[in-house]
């Protein structure tokens, strides 16, 4: 079964831990064709909980496609203005569709 290193963020990480998830440099088997939208799901956090997805170290649509290997973190909301745009997080919303 494919797999990612799974890292979250910030209050991610006790929302996740709550819930008995890892959160930090975590491998997690995935699904043929699951989204970070279906991994979102699966860790029980909503669109509020998470702002921006990086997949391999760029910030990527939250309906890409993930493939075995992958690094995929969770943003939390409220990340402030410079390093939004540092980091590329930039209409965010926009991005769950």
């Amino acid at each position: 079964m494919p797999g990612i290193n799974f890292n979250a963020f910030g209050f991610l990480q006790k929302k996740l831990k709550e819930n008995n998830i890892d959160s930090c440099n975590v491998c997690l088997a995935i699904k043929e064709q699951e989204t970070p939208a279906d991994l979102m799901t699966r860790s029980n956090l909503s669109d509020e909980d998470v702002e921006a997805v990086f997949v391999n170290g760029e910030v990527s649509s939250f309906q890409a496609r993930l493939k075995d290997g992958d690094r995929v973190a969770f943003v939390p909301p409220g990340t402030p203005g410079p390093y939004r745009v540092l980091l590329g997080i930039r209409d965010s919303k926009n991005r769950r569709k």
